[in-house]
């Protein structure tokens, strides 16, 4: 059985100027101008392409290259799309063989030999008591759509029409309220007169997402998992679980509400189970009553399917979530001694290859609005924030891309695919303790501790 890391591109991409040579290729300068043509087109909304300032014209596995030669290991990795890395040989395989057949490319929801394919790989990832009476939706994998799929689907089967999300992150459908997620939550708010005085219904669902990702990359309590599952059982609340960035391998378990050995009701399902493309799915048990309505246009899409279903496998039969746990497990270890060495870090969080670190300033007020943060975000120099846009921006020089969430803009998150290496990691642990390095030694006070960990250096 070959290893995570196996096949082109499973190089460290050493040096951010390696590569051909700057710009080789026909096209070459046309590329190179691409960012310029971009400014002309595109409107303001533009996010990563203004914080990441790289233009993509090869990739395979972490490494990515730019029109102008350079490599970068992608830790951003589609915001967690990228399972097995870009390019593997398994995902285009299984594009091209349905290229290649003559099958229709898009079908709705009629089925094919193709979809037929994935949901039995699907159920096969899943855990007995819910892949036994397992209902599969496919929906639209655009913006909310799976969540707002599977938020209609609690609300059809109850009657009822309040959610409730354990969440502090992005509201992502209506009428959905907060609830606090710390070990010590009020779980009261299940309870039909919480909040709005007798007479209040309870929720028509619970959404909770194992890892709050936008965050700042927040794992969810296992014992409090298990809690609300319990609660939401005795009230005949259905749980719904949003692995849209956790799913698959990503947290060392293959699914995330795996750690905590509970079995949803509901489960949503996008970003990495398409195998690089647009996929999304809500897997429900099959005595929840499915809602009339339509499910969108783009949900029979034969190459997402297709490249799905090898993605999937791959991480079955290689074991990734299992590597996924080793190398997560070496990552954060090598983040928390960040932390330990300089005062900027603040916190280090995260599950399997799922990792914050989160930087902290004298000033720490929000800089952006709740709704979290989006790369090219314009922040306040010296505060947390701006620490965490610095640290980006140094990665980038040093051949490292990463990502900045969290509702303050203060998190540095890192992504890598499943089949990064061990040579890899330490390449990727090394280039942000010197971006770190080079940001903590230019800040006004860097040799001054922030929360008193230690003395001058």
């Amino acid at each position: 059985m070959a290893g995570p890391g196996t096949g082109p591109g499973s190089g460290t991409g050493t040096g951010p100027g390696t590569g051909t040579g700057p710009g080789t290729g026909p096209g070459a300068g046309g590329r190179r101008s691409a960012p310029r043509r971009q400014v002309a087109r595109e409107p303001a909304a533009r996010t990563y392409a203004r914080a990441l300032p790289v233009v993509p014209v090869r990739a395979r596995g972490l490494t990515i290259e730019g029109a102008d030669g350079r490599r970068y290991l992608d830790c951003v990795s589609g915001a967690g799309t990228l399972a097995l890395g870009h390019n593997h040989p398994v995902v285009l395989d299984a594009i091209r063989a349905v290229l290649d057949s003559g099958a229709p490319l898009h079908v709705m929801d009629l089925t094919t030999p193709v979809e037929d394919a994935f949901v039995t790989e699907l159920l096969r990832t899943l855990p007995p008591g819910l892949a036994d009476r397992a209902r599969v939706r496919f929906c639209g994998p655009a913006g909310t759509a799976p969540v707002d799929a599977a938020v209609a689907l609690a609300r059809a089967a109850t009657g009822r029409t309040r959610v409730v999300t354990v969440t502090d992150a992005v509201t992502v459908t209506d009428a959905v309220t907060d609830a606090d997620a710390d070990a010590d939550a009020d779980e009261t708010f299940l309870d039909d007169d919480h909040g709005g005085g007798p007479g209040r219904e309870r929720p028509a669902g619970l959404l909770l997402e194992p890892v709050r990702s936008e965050a700042g990359v927040r794992p969810v309590p296992d014992g409090l998992v298990r809690r609300l599952r319990a609660r939401a059982a005795d009230r005949a609340v259905p749980l719904i679980v949003d692995e849209t960035g956790t799913g698959v391998g990503r947290t060392g378990a293959y699914w995330a509400f795996e750690h905590s050995g509970v079995t949803p009701d509901v489960l949503v399902l996008a970003k990495a189970i398409g195998g690089s493309l647009p996929l999304a799915v809500v897997v429900h048990r099959e005595d929840l009553v499915e809602p009339d309505r339509t499910a969108g246009a783009f949900r029979g899409n034969q190459l997402a399917l297709a490249a799905g279903a090898a993605t999937l496998a791959h991480v079955r039969e290689h074991r990734l979530a299992e590597h996924a746990a080793t190398l997560g497990g070496r990552m954060l270890t090598g983040l928390r001694a960040l932390a330990a060495e300089f005062t900027c870090v603040g916190d280090v969080r995260g599950r399997g290859l799922m990792a914050g670190v989160e930087l902290v300033a004298p000033d720490t007020a929000p800089d952006v609005t709740a709704h979290g943060a989006r790369p090219g975000t314009a922040v306040r120099p010296g505060t947390a924030a701006h620490l965490a846009t610095a640290v980006r921006r140094e990665c980038l020089r040093r051949g490292l891309i990463v990502d900045v969430t969290g509702p303050c803009a203060n998190v540095v998150r890192l992504l890598p695919p499943l089949i990064v290496t061990e040579e890899q990691m330490s390449a990727v642990l090394d280039r942000l303790a010197d971006a770190v390095r080079a940001v903590d030694r230019d800040r006004p006070g860097g040799s001054v501790p922030l929360r008193g960990k230690r003395g001058p250096r």
